[in-house]
C-alpha cells in the first residue's frame, strides 16, 4: 500500500456517488458503525466449521492489514470471536470484513475491534486442519478480492480498491464531500436542493 494514502475521511458512500463495482454485499453490517479502517486484504478463504486457515492467517498477519474471510457459503458456523479478536489486535490488524458470522459480540465491542459480518451465530468453526487457503484470490460479499487489494469499510458498507487507483479516488471523492459541505450551507441559507442542483440553460 502507498504509504501516504490515507482513506480516513473518505466514505463508501461516496465512492458510491460514481463507482459501481468492488461493492460488498449491504447485509455485511459493522458491528462498531462509528468506526473507519482501512487496509490492505489479508485474504483468507474457509470451507464449513474448519477454522484453521482464519488461524494460520492470524499467525502471520502484519500491522495495518484488514482480514478478508470468504466462508464459502456456510451460514450456520461463526469463524470469529473473543480469541481471534484478541489474537488479530495482537498482531496489529486494523479490522475484520467476513462473509458470515461470529460470536462473542459483547467480548468483541468491549475491545473495540472494527468488524463487518452478516450477523451473529453460537456454533464456531474449530481447528480440523482439513484445509482452506490464505492470500488468494476470494469473493466477500459478492466482491472480488485479492490480497493486498485496499479494504475500505465503515458505517456504509464495504469496498475493494485496485491499489494502483485508490489515490485518485479518494481525491475525488473528497472533493465530492467538499462540494457537499457546500451544499449543506447552501441549503440551509435557504435555498432549495431544486435550485441547487438545476442545470444551467
Amino acid at each position: 500500500m502507498n504509504a501516504n494514502l490515507d482513506l480516513s475521511a473518505i466514505e463508501t458512500a461516496t465512492l458510491g456517488h460514481f463507482l459501481e463495482t468492488g461493492f460488498m454485499a449491504p447485509s455485511l453490517q459493522a458491528l462498531l458503525p462509528e468506526r473507519r479502517i482501512f487496509g490492505p486484504a489479508l485474504t483468507v478463504r474457509m470451507n464449513g466449521d474448519d477454522g484453521t486457515a482464519l488461524v494460520q492467517a492470524l499467525s502471520l498477519a502484519q500491522p495495518g492489514q484488514v482480514i478478508v474471510v470468504d466462508r464459502c457459503g456456510d451460514i450456520r458456523h461463526a469463524c470469529w470471536g473473543a480469541v481471534t479478536t484478541c489474537a488479530a489486535q495482537e498482531r496489529g490488524i486494523v479490522g475484520a470484513v467476513i462473509d458470515g458470522f461470529l460470536t462473542d459480540r459483547s467480548a468483541i465491542l468491549a475491545a473495540g475491534f472494527p468488524i463487518w459480518s452478516r450477523g451473529r451465530s453460537p456454533i464456531t468453526t474449530k481447528p480440523r486442519g482439513f484445509g482452506g487457503d490464505i492470500n488468494v484470490p476470494i469473493n466477500c460479499g459478492g466482491a472480488a478480492v485479492r490480497p493486498d487489494d485496499i479494504v475500505l469499510a465503515d458505517e456504509s458498507g464495504v469496498v475493494v480498491l485496485e491499489p494502483t487507483e485508490a489515490q485518485a479516488l479518494a481525491e475525488r471523492a473528497q472533493a465530492i464531500q467538499d462540494k457537499e459541505l457546500l451544499i449543506l450551507e447552501r441549503l440551509k441559507a435557504g435555498e432549495t436542493l431544486a435550485e441547487i442542483t438545476a442545470q444551467p440553460k
